[in-house]
């Protein structure tokens, strides 16, 4: 799926592979104002979104999903507990992808360029999906029967009013791009590191999933969708091979001369053919002969 053998981590960050900081502001500025302006498009299909979410309620109970509403029951045993979840939610996914970019465009330029992309591409397919299919999240949805955590216990990037809500589409939980992001944020460290700690990275989209799902911000679905958007990507977007290292020659070729690319090895004499077949010479009976004298 990827090359996995990317270049060290002591190794010096190839400048040549950098690309100009201002256009990959804008660039990342562009691409995030076009998202939340398409999801501000999706609104106002809330009775479809609603229908839609019990869709995908009847759909995981026939395919044997666990429910949302165990691992929510998880995290309403503990207040301090609930209210982590809700601020890990609200306040991480942004941040980490920015830091997880800039750490990329500043140490690893190559991984850098490779993530913009996997991260631009999951993000598109992501918000056609959101006008093609509005969902409510369970926490909307009464026969899940599950808690809006942000709202009983914040904090809540959320109005009160989903269908009014001016800031946020509460109707765009297909798929989930905060686990969609924080997979791709686990895969572009580990892929760009050595260290053996880096398959700590993996706590990161699991936190993420435990989050979403006892928020009653998601379903299992969404996180399941975006995990098969995201190996599409892997797929068509692989992390370019770098340029393999030349093996110097044991001597300097004279100028002008062409290097060659094996060290030639002396040829071997011929045999006559009179002799192939002959016994290997051997001094042993005139050593002996030599003794007797």
């Amino acid at each position: 799926m990827m090359y996995a053998g990317s270049e060290p981590a002591d190794r010096v960050p190839d400048s040549s592979a950098r690309p100009p900081l201002v256009r990959e502001l804008l660039l990342v500025v562009g691409l995030f104002v076009i998202y939340k302006l398409g999801r501000q498009a999706a609104n106002g299909h809330v009775d479809e979104a609603y229908r839609n979410a019990g869709r995908v309620w009847d759909f995981e109970r026939t395919a044997h999903l666990p429910g949302e509403g165990a691992v929510q029951n998880l995290l309403l045993h503990d207040e301090t507990l609930i209210h982590l979840a809700n601020t890990y939610y609200a306040t991480v996914h942004f941040p980490a992808t920015l830091l997880f970019l800039g750490w990329l465009y500043w140490r690893r330029p190559r991984h850098y360029v490779w993530s913009r992309r996997i991260l631009a591409a999951l993000t598109g397919a992501a918000l056609a999906l959101h006008l093609l299919f509005p969902l409510a999240p369970p926490r909307l949805l009464a026969a899940a029967g599950l808690v809006d955590t942000g709202q009983v216990y914040g904090p809540t990037v959320y109005g009160a009013t989903p269908a009014t809500d001016s800031m946020a589409n509460q109707f765009a939980a297909m798929p989930s791009l905060h686990f969609g992001w924080s997979v791709m944020v686990a895969v572009g460290l580990i892929v760009a590191t050595r260290t053996r700690w880096r398959w700590l990275w993996l706590l990161h989209p699991l936190i993420t999933l435990l989050v979403i799902v006892g928020t009653a911000n998601h379903y299992w679905l969404d996180s399941i969708v975006v995990s098969a958007l995201l190996a599409v990507a892997f797929a068509a977007l692989r992390l370019p091979r770098t340029d393999p290292v030349r093996v110097p020659l044991p001597w300097p070729s004279a100028v002008g001369e062409p290097v060659p690319s094996v060290v030639p090895r002396p040829a071997e004499p011929a045999v006559p053919a009179a002799y192939a077949g002959a016994q290997p010479y051997s001094a042993a009976p005139y050593a002996s002969t030599g003794a007797r004298r």
